[in-house]
């Protein structure tokens, strides 16, 4: 059977990738995401999708998945579309039809996440073992992505354990955070550890357990990173920190020295009627992570509390509410109680796996 005109791009920009030279210092971790994390088999058909910026690390990827032997296809964004992108082109999205893993490494720019979620309804629909490694970079390469997941693993599951009956979680901080989380018994609890299944597709590097929250009240100091496309633009705040307060499941202030940081997350969470309104509340577990580098996709993994304030991934959660919008906010140095009983101090675990 003759190729589409898409599985021929796909076919061709794959080769040209295979062409590419790359650091082998890239390698341990392209290895952990196709080895450990996707355990991607021969007998399985890959996409890979990545852009201009992030293409030595997806070469690096589609070098290991070589080495197993699977039938790959990639896709190079700014080939496809003019970027911004305000939608998933259309072939990425037919070749996701009829594949068992995904992995998208790419830089994302400003009003992109329209295009990841018609991705990603794909993903969630077919079952489809994605690894989601939004703003991957060469640092993330060789630290987060090169952890012991099944370490990370073993804590989540512990972790997952003792949430999952909870009622309440507090989480406090010296820098001022203090904030309760009351649980909507309805609402599942997922782990995303990095070790990706069927069943939800991962952020890669994993290491969080996450759900959508009955109602969380208090102060977050975010003092770490906030998410999507403002985290590229203002990186680690801990030199300036943005403290914001929530009412009722919703935000209420926030303020920071910064004060574009200030208006510009402000204007992000008032997006459409729930962009203020928390919709995941999330414990990190790569405890191999040694401190915040300025970058989500790692740093929402750093042992202790994130939250996000939109989409709260209902289709996994049971919530029942959306929003276009979807951003995290980290901070550091957490104590947790669950119910009562303390798990965390100052950013590290008191339970064992």
């Amino acid at each position: 059977m003759p190729l589409s005109s898409s599985q021929s791009t796909a076919v061709h920009t794959a080769e040209r990738l295979r062409n590419l030279p790359f650091d082998p210092e890239l390698s341990p971790g392209a290895r952990n995401a196709v080895r450990v994390c996707l355990r991607i088999q021969p007998t399985e058909k890959v996409t890979i999708i990545t852009d201009k910026v992030t293409r030595e690390i997806a070469a690096s990827l589609a070098h290991e998945v070589d080495a197993v032997g699977a039938p790959l296809n990639v896709f190079l964004l700014e080939e496809l579309a003019p970027r911004p992108l305000t939608g998933m082109p259309a072939e990425v999205l037919e070749d996701l039809e009829s594949s068992q893993v995904s992995i998208f490494a790419v830089q994302v720019q400003t009003n992109e996440l329209r295009s990841r979620m018609q991705m990603t309804e794909i993903v969630n629909r077919r079952r489809i073992r994605h690894a989601h490694m939004v703003n991957i970079n060469r640092q993330i390469m060789l630290e987060g992505m090169r952890a012991d997941f099944l370490k990370v693993d073993r804590i989540s599951s512990k972790v997952l354990e003792l949430v999952s009956a909870a009622k309440q979680i507090k989480a406090k901080t010296a820098a001022g955070s203090d904030l309760v989380a009351d649980l909507e018994p309805s609402y599942r609890w997922l782990k995303t550890s990095g070790l990706i299944s069927p069943d939800k597709w991962g952020n890669l590097p994993g290491g969080e357990v996450f759900t959508t929250p009955g109602e969380v009240n208090g102060t977050f100091v975010i003092d770490g990173v906030v998410g999507d496309y403002l985290c590229e633009k203002f990186g680690d705040l801990k030199e300036a920190p943005l403290t914001i307060r929530m009412k009722g499941n919703r935000l209420a202030e926030a303020h920071s020295e910064n004060k574009e940081l200030e208006r510009d997350f402000w204007a992000y969470t008032h997006t459409d009627e729930n962009s203020d309104r928390v919709g995941e509340f999330a414990i990190g577990t790569n405890i191999e992570l040694k401190d915040v580098i300025g970058h989500i996709l790692q740093d929402e993994k750093f042992p202790g509390i994130h939250i996000a304030f939109g989409n709260p991934y209902g289709e996994h959660t049971g919530a029942k509410w959306y929003s276009s919008t979807h951003i995290d906010v980290v901070g550091r140095r957490f104590d947790i109680w669950v119910d009562g009983n303390q798990i965390m101090r100052e950013g590290k675990f008191l339970i064992e796996a």
